[in-house]
């Protein structure tokens, strides 16, 4: 039987990345997924400070110095957004040299020296029947949706840059011109550049239990641009969005979405995969304690913002967004900082009212729970769909 160092279930991002670095470092690979050839059509971004030095820089679309978030007023944050070419992206983490097999993984068995089946090594059985051993198996296949997980939702479409009014990037827009009722579950606009003609605009909403539907966010986002003056034509290309924002097990065998990895205040994930990628290569942990109780604070954060009355969410966001930005670093990209994560997470609460400080301190010391009817979810948005 050939085993190879690494075995790694799925080819998205996170696994075809972590493949990726596993063969620059000279070890053998095999990744198994139903469809590995498969193009990517998702928009991945990433703030640039998150990304490590290996990364192509053909693999980045565009740059914006600094990008706007609109809650009660306009604010510009002071950190470099980068939103990248996906089929750049993907072409740049070459995994020449590793094994492909078309095939879907049913079960993942770890190491065990008296099984049944003789083999001492982690391995996985394939659908097909066969079972393959490795060095070592991850699991990259990210999060399966579940009516247990909060969840992202978004609707886009892409246009040309000449037809915008206005050039800016909004992170994050909420300003109440989408057609929603007022105590409505609450969506955003995100407007970013893909190239130098093209631009994203897409409402999204972050995290629902139960999760906003395309039609709509469809209809929001025609409503949306109508009033910016920004018709439709209907023939631009369009994206969807929906994937669960936690979930996933924090453990040395499971890696991005798979592995915890997913930021539940944005979604995002796929900088963190790429930068993690070495370490995982070079065996190292990578949930010590202060990434497991930063994972808890994250998880925490979640429920709080699921229990914010739809109309306080541009207020919550106007005093994140006020923090200074090692502050807002610290919460959105600091993995293991616990100290700055807390000390975020406190900054947070002591500027918002009384009102909400209530809300959020009850709702982030109980489980998350899904709420019997849709005109109770109270749901938050942020960009990128991983």
């Amino acid at each position: 039987m050939v085993t190879d160092d690494l075995l790694i279930c799925g080819a998205g991002p996170a696994g075809r990345g972590l493949a990726h670095r596993a063969l620059a470092h000279g070890l053998s690979v095999t990744i198994v997924d139903p469809h590995p050839w498969r193009r990517w059509t998702a928009t991945y971004a990433a703030w640039a400070d998150e990304l490590p030095q290996w990364v192509a820089p053909e693999a980045v679309g565009a740059m914006v110095d600094r990008p706007i978030a609109w809650a009660q007023r306009r604010i510009e944050l002071d950190r470099r957004y980068l939103v990248f070419d996906t089929a750049r992206l993907q072409d740049s983490l070459d995994v020449t040299g590793a094994r492909l097999r078309q095939d879907r993984v049913t079960e993942i068995a770890p190491a065990a020296r008296y099984r049944h089946d003789g083999l001492d090594l982690p391995s996985v059985r394939l659908a097909s029947g066969p079972v393959l051993a490795a060095g070592r198996v991850i699991d990259a296949r990210g999060v399966a949706r579940s009516p247990r997980l909060a969840e992202q939702t978004a609707f886009g479409v892409i246009v040309d840059r000449a037809r915008l009014p206005e050039p800016e990037t909004y992170f994050m827009d909420w300003r109440a011109d989408n057609g929603a009722e007022t105590d409505a579950p609450r969506s955003f606009l995100y407007a970013v550049p893909l190239d130098d003609e093209r631009v994203l605009l897409e409402e999204t909403c972050l995290a629902g239990l139960p999760a906003l539907d395309q039609r709509t966010l469809h209809d929001r986002l025609t409503h949306r641009l109508r009033c910016r003056g920004i018709a439709l034509t209907g023939t631009e290309p369009v994206e969807r969005v929906r994937f669960p924002v936690h979930g996933g097990r924090p453990n040395a065998s499971t890696f991005g979405a798979a592995g915890a990895f997913t930021h539940p205040a944005t979604g995002y994930s796929v900088a963190t995969s790429l930068r993690m990628a070495d370490a995982v290569v070079a065996g190292e942990s990578l949930w010590p304690g202060t990434a497991r109780a930063v994972h808890l604070l994250r998880q925490a954060g979640l429920r709080a913002l699921l229990a914010l009355p739809p109309a306080d969410l541009p207020l919550f966001f106007e005093a994140f967004f006020a923090l200074p930005v090692e502050s807002q670093r610290a919460y959105l990209s600091g993995r293991d900082d616990l100290r700055g994560t807390a000390a975020a997470m406190m900054s947070l609460f002591a500027a918002l009212p009384w009102r909400l400080r209530r809300t959020l301190a009850t709702a982030a010391a109980l489980p998350i729970r899904r709420p019997p009817d849709a005109s109770r979810a109270a749901l938050a948005s942020a960009g990128d769909p991983e």
